[in-house]
């Protein structure tokens, strides 16, 4: 190994790891938010409520995430309406492709995983929340959400933990991510094995990092005790 080469192209390494952090950070939180609906209407008890999040969750959970990235970097251009529209100046960049990819992606797997939580909580709270007079908005605002999100918590930082590891895929669209700053380096050094050790440190390190700060979060929110009643 040589030590001397990975010091030496450490501080780009951190650059291309900030940017993964970055894409990591956005994808998650926005894919988030867009799960929220798209799990909502997933545990609905009507059909037509549940077909277009059904659909949704099907495509992007069913193909593969590179495929979906040169769907948005590669396919949209062949569109004169997109190229003359005003997110072009948007989807003609990798940063906001990869952004864009990310967050489709993980919102498909986040909704699954809100449905499934939201299905989880007990039906008596449901019922005691509706007998103290709550609508069925105010019951799934103030009971079944909060609940859902405790029970689900464990599931959506092993997601998060997946995007991170996903995110590296967004090299294959010119992005210096991480692994994208991996490999511009061994293109110039030609030590393969020297640069993509660092780069994998740098994954496990950022892994443990969240790892860590979601087990936190859970032992503050009590999830264990909450999932055993």
């Amino acid at each position: 190994m040589n030590w001397e080469l990975i010091i030496k192209w450490l501080p780009r390494l951190a650059e291309g790891a900030l940017l993964t952090l970055e894409l990591v950070g956005i994808a998650v939180i926005a894919g988030l938010l867009l799960a929220l609906p798209l799990g909502i209407a997933r545990a609905s008890r009507h059909w037509y409520v549940r077909a277009f999040s059904y659909g949704y969750i099907f495509f992007f959970r069913g193909t593969p995430l590179l495929v979906q990235l040169f769907l948005v970097y590669y396919g949209v251009a062949q569109f004169e309406a997109i190229r003359q529209g005003p997110l072009w100046p948007y989807l003609r960049d990798p940063y906001w492709c990869a952004v864009l990819t990310l967050t489709l992606h993980t919102a498909a797997y986040i909704a699954e995983i809100l449905r499934g939580a939201i299905q989880a909580v007990p039906h008596g709270e449901v019922e005691a929340a509706r007998a103290l007079g709550m609508s069925r908005a105010q019951a799934l605002l103030h009971v079944i959400l909060p609940r859902a999100a405790r029970i689900g918590l464990p599931a959506y930082s092993n997601e998060v933990i997946l995007m991170l590891k996903a995110s590296a895929l967004a090299s294959t669209i010119t992005l210096l991510e991480l692994t994208g700053m991996a490999r511009t380096i061994i293109a110039r050094t030609y030590l393969p094995v020297e640069i993509f050790f660092a780069a994998g440190m740098f994954y496990l390190l950022a892994a443990y990092v969240l790892v860590r700060g979601f087990r936190l979060l859970e032992q503050r929110l009590r999830v264990d005790a909450c999932r055993s009643r």
